[in-house]
């Protein structure tokens, strides 16, 4: 998976070259989920992801450290990594894509987009399509978006005693800025 991931950054990047296009980079990201749960919710947030964005083709891709994830509970912290995700043998998520709609970067406003492209996670990669906003202001590209993801599209199992307790869906929130990238 890290060796996918390189190339396709790498790839990104020399395809920018070649265009000439502006590459930015991940400034702040945050990228979170909510499980809502008869007995209890569960959530956490990761703030350690960089995505990288190439302006000119609309390329977007990011890799994301399962174990980045913070809970308010430390409990709930290692079994999301030991139990659910498996952390140690999936180290990583992944999105690499393609904003659908043609935006001027150069001009500030907020846009409705699409994303489509791969996320693998868990081991498992599933073509996605995803709603989100791109705002352009100051020189920077925000990315804001809010989807669902069904945990058995990733063969991410949870145990029969707690499943009445753990969605099926989990709602995943991106927020991230990103700034140009000077050589």
């Amino acid at each position: 998976m890290k060796t996918k991931y390189f190339f396709l950054v790498a790839a990104i990047l020399i395809a920018s070259m070649a265009l000439h296009a502006q590459i930015y980079l991940g400034k702040t990201c945050a990228i979170s989920f909510f499980s809502k749960g008869p007995i209890e919710d569960i959530a956490a947030v990761n703030k350690s992801s960089k995505p990288i964005f190439n302006s000119a083709t609309g390329e977007v891709a990011i890799k994301i450290t399962i174990k980045g994830f913070e809970f308010d509970k430390k409990l709930m912290e290692e079994h999301f990594n030991e139990k659910y995700m498996e952390s140690d043998k999936y180290p990583y998520a992944t999105f690499g894509g393609k904003v659908n709609e043609k935006i001027d970067y150069t001009k500030e406003g907020t846009n409705k987009v699409t994303v489509t492209g791969k996320l693998n996670m868990h081991g498992v990669e599933k073509e996605r399509t995803i709603d989100g906003t791109v705002t352009v202001k100051g020189g920077e590209i925000m990315f804001d978006s809010k989807f669902m993801v069904a945990l058995k599209d990733h063969k991410v199992e949870i145990p029969t005693l707690v499943a009445q307790n753990i969605a099926e869906t989990v709602e995943v929130t991106v927020k991230s800025t990103l700034t140009e990238y000077k050589k």
